[in-house]
């Protein structure tokens, strides 16, 4: 799952590999602002095949954060 989401942030952000641990604060570590956030519910919305809520989305605070949705989603 890490790998997939770390995959998706790279290319569709280009965030650096290195950077993407489920610690990551994505605002603080990996300088993702609100559009950014945007873009990557959308990527990550058709790479797991979800919908991400746009209150959802406000929660997301780290990596490990989109870890949990994403799982709790494909349940």
């Amino acid at each position: 799952m890490l790998e997939q989401i770390k995959k998706v942030l790279v290319d569709a952000l280009n965030i650096d590999e290195e950077t993407v641990t489920p610690q990551a604060n994505l605002k603080d570590d990996l300088g993702i602002d609100s559009l950014a956030a945007v873009e990557l519910a959308l990527e990550l919305e058709t790479e797991f095949d979800i919908r991400i809520e746009d209150e959802e989305l406000a929660k997301l605070e780290t990596v490990q954060d989109i870890i949990d949705i994403i799982e709790e989603k494909q349940k």
